[in-house]
């Protein structure tokens, strides 16, 4: 994934017309627009009652029995996952990899996109796929996909046990663990959850529970020697490959790092935490009392709560500001470094920094149509169906993807800043 490599000269772009494909096909599924903006995708299905992609208007040449999961990879690429004469396999831009499985499922991408990873069931062995490649061994069941940034390592949570129906006895002794790249740890659990790898790809930690009551972080298979109440996902330092995750301890959440209380303050609950690039700050979403949502940064809570929720949560590429979306009494809200935007929504997407750090967009919903808004700002025009912005890589422009009106022209649109508020 590029961006600089995009079309970034301003203007609108028409790309396809949705509308005639239901007059061709017998159904249409969702639609998906591709990262840059340039491609449409649909699943359809073709008059011989088979499915197959149709991609700006072009379907591809194989058809299937079925088709799920159709997305974009970062890199600009149609994947989907799809069966015929049931076994399944992936097809990118409507090419097949070679070997085909009982099921799989859980599309994975690496950040640039190159890597396409899905978890498959082969000969009724459980086993992840890289690229068309499978692991060597697989196990008796997997979950939680989890992949490198940069694509080359993958894990799951494996069970390396049998376990028969109700048998608590041989539960309690572990039957779970973490296996990358097809190997399992040594040690074994009663559960391993949400896990995460080093920036480089070369570790991996989890949330674990050693026995039926006790959880903890593991880190390249050792749990850390604490153990606490309850864990949520781990993430490493960008820079010094220290673990934090967060704990709770004595009925309220807080940070901890490498096993030790890192943050004082305490929370009735903490997670989603993040740092910052420089990994010098972290902010986590919090609530620091039952039913109010806040963001904290280094463990001082934003003096702005919600009464709902608070997810999605941003940091920008410089690492000075914070962004999340809000609801408050059913309504949806984007705030900024401790501040909310004028206006309220029916439905608020993930907002997204500019990579200079001064600007923030979100996609947004209100009386059934979308648009985007950027820094506070509406857009000036609205859409029947749009897909989230992005920003150009001089942040001076963005890219609006949406489609116009009910006929299904889906248009493509290059803004300079300046010209986007009404």
């Amino acid at each position: 994934m590029n961006p600089a490599e995009w079309d970034w000269q301003t203007g609108k772009k028409t790309v396809a017309d949705a509308g005639k494909w239901r007059n061709i096909f017998a159904h249409v599924d969702a639609l998906y627009v591709s990262p840059d903006g340039e491609t449409l995708a649909a699943v359809v299905q073709t008059e011989d009652l088979l499915f197959s992609v149709c991609e700006n208007g072009r379907i591809w040449e194989s058809r299937f029995d079925k088709i799920s999961c159709l997305r974009f990879s970062p890199d600009n690429r149609a994947v989907a996952l799809v069966s015929k004469e049931g076994l399944w396999t992936v097809a990118a831009s409507g090419n097949l990899w070679a070997n085909t499985y009982e099921f799989v499922w859980n599309l994975h991408f690496s950040a640039a996109g190159k890597s396409v990873i899905v978890a498959a069931v082969y000969q009724g062995r459980y086993l992840a796929v890289s690229d068309g490649v499978p692991w060597s061994d697989g196990f008796f069941s997997l979950s939680h996909l989890t992949v490198s940034p940069d694509g080359r390592s993958v894990a799951a949570v494996v069970q390396t046990v049998p376990l028969a129906a109700g048998d608590l006895a041989a539960f309690q002794k572990g039957c779970y663990t973490a296996a990358v790249n097809g190997r399992p740890w040594d040690m074994n659990f009663l559960n391993v959850w949400e896990m995460r790898f080093s920036p480089d790809g070369r570790r991996l930690a989890a949330q674990v529970r050693s026995t039926l009551y006790d959880y903890t972080i593991a880190v390249d298979g050792q749990p850390w020697a604490v153990h606490f109440a309850s864990v949520w996902r781990p993430r490493f330092h960008p820079a010094d490959g220290s673990v934090t995750a967060p704990v709770r301890v004595a009925g309220l959440w807080t940070l901890a790092r490498d096993g030790e209380i890192f943050w004082d303050k305490r929370f009735v609950q903490l997670w989603h935490h993040q740092y910052t690039p420089d990994g010098r700050h972290i902010a986590a979403i919090v609530a620091p009392k039952f039913g109010v949502w806040t963001v904290a940064v280094d463990g001082r809570p934003w003096a702005l709560t919600f009464n709902e929720l608070v997810t999605d949560l941003a940091i920008s590429p410089d690492g000075n500001r914070v962004a999340c979306v809000g609801k408050t009494d059913g309504r949806w809200h984007v705030a900024v470094d401790g501040k909310p935007w004028d206006g309220d929504y029916d439905m608020v997407w993930p907002p997204v920094f500019s990579p200079d750090s001064r600007h923030v967009a979100a996609k947004v919903e209100k009386n059934g149509r979308f648009t985007i808004v950027v820094d506070g700002r509406p857009l000036k025009f609205e859409f029947q169906k749009a897909w989230e912005p992005v920003f150009s890589p001089d942040s001076d422009k963005i890219l609006v993807k949406g489609m116009d009106d009910v006929n299904g022209i889906y248009t493509r649109r290059v803004v300079a800043l300046p010209e986007l508020s009404v």
